[in-house]
């Protein structure tokens, strides 16, 4: 299981409002060239994260992005969500019903595991958690 580029580039660039967030809204530009990412391809992926209500819009001058909630209210599942859906290892484990094999196949319970630590995971880090790992390799 892959998570896609879409996820991984927006995944940096809530971390990157987040950190930059008592400096004021981030612009595309900014957090573009901060990132790495191309202007046209995070002009594609922020809206996602805004449909999501993770981040909100400035407007003027000084606009850009800025969070919508606080670091420690926004979890990584919250940011994977909002761009992939949910995620699953195989269909199976999003849709027991598809499978008349479930209740005899071992196989089912490992994917069903591999699920279970990835939502672990993904609800255990918030924003904030990011925030203070990512200061820590700068400082």
């Amino acid at each position: 299981m892959r998570l896609s580029t879409k996820s991984r580039y927006d995944t940096r660039a809530m971390l990157d409002i987040a950190i930059n967030y008592e400096k004021g809204p981030v612009s595309v530009k900014s957090l573009s060239q901060r990132q790495n990412i191309s202007v046209k391809y995070m002009e594609q992926l922020i809206p996602l994260l805004k449909l999501a209500g993770l981040i909100k819009s400035i407007r003027g001058s000084g606009g850009g992005y800025t969070l919508n909630k606080d670091t420690d209210q926004i979890k990584l599942r919250d940011i994977i969500d909002a761009l992939e859906g949910s995620i699953f290892p195989v269909d199976c484990v999003d849709n027991p019903e598809t499978c008349n094999r479930v209740e005899k196949c071992v196989t089912y319970e490992i994917w069903k595991n591999i699920q279970d630590a990835i939502n672990k995971v993904l609800d255990s880090l918030t924003l904030a958690d990011m925030v203070e790992r990512q200061l820590k390799k700068t400082a």
